[in-house]
């Protein structure tokens, strides 16, 4: 991924940009329209610096408008351009139709589609529907958007793909699948969640010399989490430490057949950095775990009950992992809930969790979309529809910090606006790897991170390991292969 910005927008919040840009700045509508249509063909030159043959695909509307700058230029260049217009060019209007009018007067017509056209094509534009769209793709312009991604073509898109919403990652029932989405003036929040990734390919990202001052009068609507910029918060040692500046996390869970998850979740957070690790299961599972990982304080109880010496004598809490749902969790989680030690909520703690609950401002919840759903009493597809919306109403039901985990994982505290992290891959998709990243927050809240620093930087540190440990070969990831990249991660200098 090359360097993109840190504000992202919604479609609508972009076009206000751009209206800003035109109005108070007067730049020209035709002018960005140009400068947008030379960064695409810019990017074809070098990305596929042998295409000869351009198939230019375009709607109505700006976007469309930016794919006649992109056949004008590449024909300019002398390169075989077919442009397909799914609208009636003579009712094009404003700055996308005096782009069409520079484009036909070199001679030029749009040609009627065909399947045969992508066969003799090196690279496909796509300009058709931009982020303005609202409603299903249907018709000619599906028809059209199958036989594009059924190619082996490469595509370029223009702003977004078509059929991909700019401002939530699903899909109006089909969108182009590119290898590059060039994006201007402002990066839209959606190509980075939930099916976006898997759409977009390359986002190359063009400011086209907008004023800053106009960024500074349209409100940001989320923001792209960053390495770079996060790892400065972990800061060397002093050489005169011990264990007990590093603080102590308690982990509570391991019920019956699931002592695997509380044993990487407490090593997870070993590796990151914690004093010390103290685990709460199941009697039989506490010689297993001790066993695997020695540096490990492992305590059984039978009933549910945590030693009063235990839980007065840690600075964070994580509990969920293998909790299961029985009497036995139930009995952990309601002494974990009435504990004011900083705590992290996951798994069977968040199953076991209710609206009823109320708001609690003193944790971090880290559902995927199946435990979303059961908090918000909907569906797991509509908390996908919108992880925006989800993780908004997550918010406000239970307050505190809040992870909606998935791809493009989102990070909210309190009135911030959403983190993106564009970090993991489809490798982390397996068991366990939630239970790692637990061990990973709850660390460092036990260090004394804040619940906010702390959950931006455990996700982080969470999916560039996955990154690091998959390689090329995510397919076989296991959570255990991420312990000796966290530990690298979280000593950056």
């Amino acid at each position: 991924m090359t360097s993109l910005p840190r504000q992202l927008y919604t479609a609508s919040a972009t076009r206000q940009l751009d209206q800003l840009a035109i109005k108070d700045h007067n730049i020209p509508g035709y002018s960005l329209m140009y400068q947008a249509g030379e960064a695409v063909f810019q990017v074809l030159q070098q990305s596929f610096p042998l295409a000869k043959r351009l198939l230019v695909c375009c709607g109505a509307g700006n976007n469309g408008g930016d794919g006649y700058v992109i056949a004008r230029l590449a024909q300019q260049a002398g390169l075989d351009v077919k442009l397909v217009s799914l609208v009636d060019i003579d009712c094009l209007s404003g700055d996308a139709a005096q782009a069409c009018k520079d484009w036909r007067s070199l001679g030029h017509q749009p040609v009627t589609f065909s399947a045969s056209l992508l066969k003799n094509t090196d690279v496909v534009i796509d300009a058709l529907l931009g982020t303005g769209l609202d409603r299903e793709v249907t018709g000619e312009w599906r028809q059209l958007i199958e036989l594009i991604n059924q190619s082996a073509v490469p595509v370029i898109a223009v702003d977004v793909p078509s059929g991909l919403s700019a401002d939530t990652g699903s899909l109006f029932g089909i969108a182009v699948q590119a290898d590059i989405t060039v994006s201007f003036i402002g990066l839209n929040r959606g190509l980075l969640t939930h099916q976006g990734p898997d759409y977009t390919g390359q986002i190359m990202f063009y400011d086209l010399g907008v004023p800053a001052s106009v960024y500074q009068s349209v409100s940001e609507e989320a923001r792209l989490l960053n390495w770079d910029d996060i790892k400065q918060q972990l800061q060397p040692r002093p050489k005169n430490s011990h264990k007990h500046n590093f603080g102590h996390l308690l982990v509570v869970g391991g019920d019956h057949g699931m002592a695997g998850a509380v044993r990487l979740a407490a090593e997870a957070a070993l590796r990151t950095g914690a004093g010390l690790v103290t685990v709460i299961t199941r009697p039989e599972h506490v010689a297993m775990i001790t066993a695997g990982c020695p540096e490990l304080m492992v305590t059984g109880t039978e009933t549910g009950q945590i030693p009063h010496h235990i839980m007065n004598n840690v600075q964070a809490i994580v509990i969920g992992p293998g909790l299961g749902r029985g009497d036995w969790g139930m009995n952990l989680l309601s002494q974990v809930l009435q504990s004011g030690v900083a705590k992290l909520l996951d798994a069977d703690a968040l199953n076991l969790l209710g609206p009823d609950d109320g708001v609690q401002q003193d944790w971090v919840l880290t559902p995927h979309p199946g435990e979303a759903a059961h908090l918000l009493a909907t569906k797991s597809a509509d908390i996908q529809h919108d992880r925006f919306l989800a993780i908004e109403q997550l918010a406000q039901t239970y307050g505190g910090t809040i992870i909606l985990k998935g791809c493009g994982s989102l990070v909210k505290s309190g009135h911030e606006v959403p983190a993106i992290c564009p970090y993991g891959n489809p490798g982390m998709a397996t068991a366990g790897m939630g239970d790692v990243l637990s061990g990973i927050i709850g660390a460092l809240m036990a260090q004394g991170f804040s619940q906010s620093d702390a959950a931006r930087l455990g996700v982080c540190i969470h999916a560039l390991a996955g990154d690091r440990a998959a390689g090329l070969a995510p397919r076989g990831l296991i959570a255990a292969d991420l312990f000796v990249e966290i530990r690298k991660l979280v000593n950056p200098d």
